[in-house]
């Protein structure tokens, strides 16, 4: 898949990047334009000729706080001004349990295994691993149980003070494991936080697709689906059948790198169910699958961004930071670097 029609030039690209250093006002969109926004119309946001640009804080992971605090000003510092949040930082704001378990080493571990690059050593340490965070998730369980909403709330507040909305949530309350009571708490806090819907792995289970969205319409929040290199054009049509108020959160870059060789087509089949898409440039399998630097992989990611601004379509485009971070830099430049590219493909 050629990618040239989306690379803009080296000149033309940092020229539009200093002007939106500059922080020049872009026209918002009705969905978008909320109060948070209007209260600081001077300040530097990511909507960008109708098209919300967001970030999930999951590309902050490198950062050494992770505190919701921290996560903030990582935001802020990108220059955008919507998030898909991750749990943790929340659900630390509001009080749970350390967490015990390196987190890093355990999905370091995990993906090695997904990769088939697991050594026997490795192996036994993913296994005790693992044991450990079932022994934590139970304290998690229990204290999620008991926990109110009031600290969502003000978390909430705290980011729209700031200029900074949630439009999504993600924590890890919704799998096949998770009783009804923490689902129904996950959902719950969603809405607290001011999300539209909340995001998850999708769990490949007809009935517990069915029970998740039956739990979303009682709060009236969307349950996004989000899908990795299984995504096909008919992926999510189970679950969109079953409930109105199950959704896409669409991954634009995995979708590329499944092999589905038209990735505009499931943005135009698909809108009007697309909660979020996540944005990242992997390449397709006969390049490697690679994810890398925006710009330099196989993934249409000018183009897609112009299809949302020419269509008027309303879901935000969420930067997922997956590629190496380069040495010398850091989360927050290289989220600036793809928010730069977005600001390039929509000028």
């Amino acid at each position: 898949m050629s990618t040239k029609h989306q690379r803009p030039g080296r000149r033309k690209f940092l020229g539009t990047a200093a002007l939106a250093a500059t922080g020049l006002a872009l026209k918002p969109s009705g969905l978008f334009a909320g109060p948070a926004i209007l209260k600081y119309p001077r300040r530097a946001y990511s909507l960008i000729n109708g098209v919300q640009i967001g970030v999930i804080t999951y590309s902050f992971r490198s950062m050494e706080d992770q505190s919701a605090e921290a996560t903030l000003q990582y935001v802020k510092d990108c220059g955008i001004n919507a998030i898909e949040l991750m749990g943790d930082p929340a659900e630390s704001f509001a009080g749970k349990p350390a967490n015990p378990v390196d987190r890093r080493t355990l999905f370091g571990l995990m993906r090695a295994k997904r990769d088939g690059a697991l050594t026997a050593d490795q192996a036994k340490e993913l296994a005790d691993l693992r044991a450990q965070a079932e022994d934590y998730n139970k304290q998690v369980a229990a204290w999620r149980g008991k926990t109110s909403m009031e600290p969502f709330e003000k978390l909430r507040r705290m980011y729209a003070d700031a200029g900074v909305s949630i439009y999504a949530f993600k924590p890890r309350a919704f799998g096949q494991d998770n009783s009804n009571v923490e689902i129904d708490w996950g959902i719950r806090a969603a809405k607290a936080l001011g999300a539209t819907h909340v995001t998850l792995e999708h769990p490949d289970d007809d009935a517990h697709t069915e029970k998740l969205g039956w739990m979303g319409a009682n709060h009236g929040i969307f349950i996004g689906y989000h899908g990795h290199e299984q995504q096909t054009p008919t992926f999510w049509d189970t679950a969109l059948k079953q409930s109105t108020f199950n959704a896409l959160n669409l991954d634009l870059g995995h979708y590329v790198a499944a092999g589905n060789s038209k990735p505009l087509d499931i943005i135009r089949d698909k809108y009007y169910r697309i909660k979020s898409m996540h944005m990242k440039d992997r390449q397709t399998p006969a390049n490697g699958k690679g994810n890398v630097a925006w710009g330099t992989g196989d993934t249409p990611m000018g183009d897609a961004l112009r299809l949302m601004r020419d269509n008027r379509y309303e879901f935000p485009a969420t930067i997922e930071l997956e590629y190496q971070i380069p040495e010398g830099s850091n989360a927050v430049a290289e989220v600036r670097k793809c928010l730069d590219f977005c600001r390039e493909a929509l000028g």
